[in-house]
């Protein structure tokens, strides 16, 4: 299927390993012009790298700290200022940690909030005016399967992913009009380095193996199995293409059936 999305310019937050540098390299696959951010150097540089070797596209890597709005603006700022114009938004973000809902203290919270919820606000706020002077825009937050079904000593994903749908739901009523879509997805068990930290630190609170763990998680997947961070980057794809164009306000899973609700 042709997107309709080449010589479009996105920007992918957190994107230097995991789902955000599968959606960029998706991205770029596509012909757009390629931004991407996180606070580490090395590695943002590398993936950019490995991103340009793969398709035809430059990628420009900017060294950016979600949790600080000057750095959010400058991101976007430069991002204008090189290509003219800004189309497509993917909001990403390290989740924050697991643990037992009362071992978190006020700083803890107040972190996870600035880094899920905050982030997204910011870079909503300012992406948004260009994308209504342009008449064009695509938004996709991505969140966790945690915000339609609470996972186990998950208590700050499970409370501020949900602010985050909260939030792509209203914008999507809001800017519907200037032809910008805001949606969101929600992945489930996808096979990243995050999801490793997660279940080895499960695996050692419960003094088991990570295979073991592992196993118990994928157990309970339809599927029985992990996801991956292409599959994650399809989906995100098809949401900032031309072919998404009247689906907005939408929250999806892509979790191998793990959400057993309805809605």
């Amino acid at each position: 299927m042709n997107l309709g999305i080449a010589g479009k310019t996105a920007i992918v937050s957190a994107a230097s390993r995991g789902i955000g540098k599968a959606i960029a390299l998706g991205l770029a696959k596509e012909g757009v012009n390629m931004v991407i951010c996180a606070r580490n150097e090395a590695g943002l540089r590398k993936t950019a790298h490995e991103i340009e070797s793969a398709s035809s596209i430059k990628v420009v890597p900017i060294i950016a700290d979600l949790t600080k709005a000057s750095e959010i603006k400058s991101l976007i700022e430069e991002t204008a200022d090189r290509f003219g114009w800004i189309d497509i938004l993917i909001t990403n973000a390290g989740g924050p940690p697991p643990g037992p809902s009362l071992s978190f203290t006020d700083q803890d919270w107040e972190h996870a909030m600035v880094l899920n919820l905050l982030s997204a606000v910011r870079l909503c706020r300012e992406v948004i005016p260009i994308m209504r002077s342009q008449g064009w825009g695509r938004i996709v937050n991505m969140v966790s399967v945690a915000a339609k079904q609470p996972l186990q000593d998950m208590i700050l994903s499970n409370s501020i992913r949900a602010a985050v749908i909260g939030l792509a739901k209203t914008l999507s009523q809001e800017v519907a009009a200037d032809n910008i879509t805001v949606n969101s997805i929600c992945p489930g068990w996808i096979l990243t380095d995050r999801l490793e930290s997660v279940v080895r630190k499960q695996a050692e609170g419960q003094h088991k193996t990570y295979e073991i763990k592992l196993a118990e998680l994928t157990a309970d997947i339809p599927m029985k199995r992990c996801g991956t961070p292409e599959e994650v980057a399809n989906l995100a794809m098809f949401l900032s293409s031309e072919r998404a164009s009247y689906i907005t306000g939408a929250t999806i899973q892509i979790d191998g059936g793990l959400v057993k609700g309805l809605l």
